[in-house]
């Protein structure tokens, strides 16, 4: 493998739902739901399940993802609405949006069918652990600031624009690694580590754990590894990764849903005491690593020197920022031109407060001012990954000093 990026472990075919709050509404009806069967949590064994817990996560303006008993319920559901067919995974989207500024990345890959070899970028290399193709959909609904969804008698109306993934992945849920992806990050200057939430089974999780444990160990000195969390499937297998993973990863990072899943609280993004306590908190549960949280409003790392980190946070937010403006249709010059938008009037309050706090230990940098009427809400973790990898590649191409180095 010839890139010294290497992003790991698992891509998606997604159907990307046309949001319609109208044919909600009629399956809402036509299934007979209550108010009092909401909820994000139950099982998801029949499209009524799946519609009651679209119907909740939208209730409490959130967004998360979460295993369907079958792929059959998601074309079942999925066939209702407009949809388009787009490439999903934090690995393969953090790769799309690093070939838009012209870097090549290597991608490990566990399923691969025509779907994938038509819209993965050339300047993508592929290590992929299947020995025959697969399509296994994840079903993404997006919904803008100021959707509805009315069950029974009540409407239940967002405040902010989200998004919900629905999957039946056996390919991620197996999560089988290539000898191969050790040969590449041996080689590596980045290598991201994002996909174990998928796996059920502790054994599984146990075995890639160590696989993926050798992959960062023949990670070259100065190398960087980031970790970038997600939403699991099996809310208990998260403590084995963080056992597993916090000694050897130089980054770790979380978007504002697992921020709070961590905590078991609600947290107010503005409430400058509550995120004070929030990511004290957070940082008492992953210390070591740099600590990288993002959110809509701003977005911290703490560190022992956090400022060395700035730059690959501000990375991070641009590209998500760029994608929420953009969708897919962006380019170099929409990245700069977003990099120049001002910036939230009450998050740079809440930075300013906090990062004199912090006394170097903490920076918090404020999100950009964003005005679109259509908002893209899919893959802004995956972008902001990509983003931050985009800020160490041009680090290590400029001779800056490695956030490995200083971590």
């Amino acid at each position: 493998m010839s890139n010294r990026i290497v992003l790991g472990l698992g891509g998606t075919v997604d159907y990307e739902i046309d949001w319609n709050e109208r044919r909600l509404d009629e399956l809402i009806g036509w299934y007979g739901i209550q108010p009092a069967e909401l909820s994000r949590r139950a099982p998801i064994e029949s499209e009524r399940d799946l519609v009651r817990t679209l119907a909740a996560f939208l209730a409490d303006g959130t967004g998360g993802e979460r295993f369907v008993a079958s792929s059959d319920i998601l074309e079942q559901f999925a066939a209702r609405f407009d949809k388009r067919i787009t490439l999903g995974g934090t690995c393969v989207r953090a790769a799309i949006a690093l070939d838009r500024l012209g870097v090549a990345s290597t991608v490990h890959l566990v399923s691969i069918d025509d779907h994938v070899r038509r819209l993965l970028p050339a300047s993508v290399e592929v290590i992929c652990s299947a020995d025959h193709d697969t399509t296994d959909p994840h079903l993404i609904v997006q919904y803008p600031a100021g959707a509805s969804v009315r069950v029974g008698d009540s409407l239940h109306r967002a405040r902010h624009p989200n998004r919900i993934i629905f999957t039946n992945d056996p390919p991620n849920r197996s999560l089988v690694i290539s000898p191969d992806l050790r040969v590449a990050t041996a080689v590596s200057e980045v290598f991201l580590v994002s996909g174990f939430n998928t796996i059920q089974s502790p054994d599984v999780l146990a075995d890639r754990l160590d696989r993926v444990a050798e992959a960062i160990a023949a990670v070259p000195d100065g190398g960087v590894v980031v970790y970038e969390d997600a939403g699991y499937h099996l809310t208990e297998f998260t403590a084995a990764v963080r056992e597993r993973l916090l000694g050897s990863v130089d980054l770790w990072s979380m978007n504002e849903d697992e921020l709070q899943h961590y905590l078991d609280r609600t947290v107010d993004l503005l409430d400058r005491d509550e995120v004070h306590w929030a990511l004290l908190d957070l940082r008492r549960l992953f210390p070591g690593p740099a600590l990288v949280v993002h959110t809509r409003h701003w977005s911290a790392v703490q560190a022992p020197d956090a400022r060395r980190w700035a730059a690959v946070v501000q990375g991070g937010i641009t590209m998500a920022s760029t994608r929420y403006l953009h969708g897919d249709a962006w380019n170099a010059i929409d990245f700069e031109a977003t990099g120049r938008l001002p910036r939230q009037e009450e998050a740079s309050r809440l930075a300013e407060a906090l990062n004199t706090a912090g006394h170097g230990r903490l920076v918090m940098v404020p999100a950009f001012e964003l005005v679109t009427a259509h908002p893209t809400t899919i893959g802004l973790g995956d972008s902001f990954a990509g983003g931050m990898i985009e800020a160490l590649s041009r680090e290590r191409a400029t001779g800056s000093e490695s956030a490995r180095a200083v971590s």
